[in-house]
């Protein structure tokens, strides 16, 4: 149900890193450490599973709007996520 803005302390703006400013450079990361680095948190940060499931709703969309910057390699087991890097320039 929608919910008047008055109704927040506070509202923040809706910006989001670019793959530079999240990624460096010769690293691949999987889809879950993508996750932890939007929300500034370290890619191998203990987080529980539910918080997991709302950050990966915010990283996927992110990798993407940003697919074209990106890189993607094979997962390295049939059970394991594909990893992400910066396209080389």
């Amino acid at each position: 149900m929608p919910r008047p803005k008055d109704d927040f302390e506070q509202l923040y703006p809706c910006d989001f890193y670019t793959p530079e400013e999240l990624l460096d450079e010769g690293m691949m990361y999987s889809v879950y450490e993508i996750a932890r680095l939007l929300q500034g948190l370290e890619p191998d940060a203990e987080i529980d599973v539910g918080t997991e499931d709302i950050l990966l709703d915010w990283a996927i969309p992110w990798v993407m709007r940003n697919a074209d910057e990106l890189v993607v390699a094979e997962p390295p087991a049939e059970d394991e996520p594909g990893y992400y890097g910066l396209k080389d320039e």
